[in-house]
């Protein structure tokens, strides 16, 4: 492993309020700056320690987390923080799993070879979703049936007619004003209702 020549920062995210960093902390051990996060299932753009902690990290830095689910959700949200660390010259070391720190050739390696294996599941992903939309289109189902039933329709012109504005009526059927309006026209999936 390289020796880094700038502060050890660490990074904890537990799942719940009610979770405790404890056992992240303790693994990580001593670092120069701490940032914890208690959240679950955000994005990295929603997790503000994260945001904190890449806007603070400065070249020749070294980040710890304890495993790469701490600090990402997917393969893809990680190459992506991996990439960022990576273009401010930000070493990033996992303390359970030590083959992925990028201080090391072989952690560049298995970090290229996830972002293949990524790469290739996006596409077969994309290709299999084509080939099911194809599919439903031969068929002729792949519009969207209409969100209100002809019930709710006639409710709706019986609301509007009574001057409740056309924008509560949507909110309270839970559709968009324009759907509302389509319902209310007859036109696109409503022709007919």
């Amino acid at each position: 492993m390289s020796e880094h020549k700038g502060q050890v920062v660490g990074y904890v995210r537990v799942s719940a309020a009610d979770q405790n960093e404890a056992r992240q902390l303790k693994a990580l051990g001593a670092v120069d700056r701490l940032f914890s996060e208690k959240v679950s299932g955000k994005s990295a753009d929603d997790r503000a320690q994260l945001q904190e902690m890449l806007a603070y990290v400065r070249e020749g830095d070294k980040v710890l987390v304890q495993s790469p689910d701490r600090l990402a959700r997917s393969t893809t949200d990680l190459l992506a923080l991996v990439e960022k660390l990576k273009s401010k010259g930000v070493a990033l070391e996992f303390v359970d799993n030590p083959a992925l720190n990028t201080d090391t050739p072989q952690g560049e390696f298995m970090l290229t070879v996830l972002a293949a294996i990524a790469q290739l599941e996006r596409k077969t992903i994309r290709e299999r979703q084509a080939e099911g939309i194809a599919i439903a289109k031969r068929k002729g189902v792949y519009d969207r049936a209409p969100k209100l039933t002809a019930e709710q329709i006639e409710e709706a012109r019986q609301r509007v007619s009574a001057d409740v504005p056309k924008t509560k009526v949507a909110r309270d059927l839970g559709v968009s004003r324009q759907t509302l309006y389509a319902a209310l026209t007859g036109s696109g999936k409503y022709a007919g209702v």
